[in-house]
């Protein structure tokens, strides 16, 4: 009678011991998804980002290939060229 209730608490504990190494287990693969979940929200937000500023450079070359005005606009703008008999005024705030 001893035996048995050995053994039966023996498979008690090695069973309550399995749960425990099997939660642990559990409960870290848990965090370690969450954190590469985290990453991956950061790494799409960064992606998408990056989407929006490539579609609105697409829309200025497209603007500067086909918009003589606006290549004119931007080359004034940026290079600070002027057209004979022109007179730049740059005024610093």
């Amino acid at each position: 009678m001893k035996l048995r209730r050995f053994v039966t608490t023996l498979y008690w504990v090695l069973f309550c011991a399995g749960v425990v190494v099997a939660g642990a287990f559990f409960w870290q693969t848990q965090q370690e998804y969450q954190n590469l979940r985290t990453q991956e929200r950061g790494v799409q937000a960064r992606l998408e980002d990056a989407e929006q500023r490539l579609r609105e450079q697409e829309r200025t070359l497209e603007r500067l290939r086909s918009d003589p005005a606006y290549v004119e606009r931007v080359i004034r703008q940026r290079l600070g060229y002027a057209k004979p008999d022109e007179y730049i005024v740059r005024i610093r705030e």
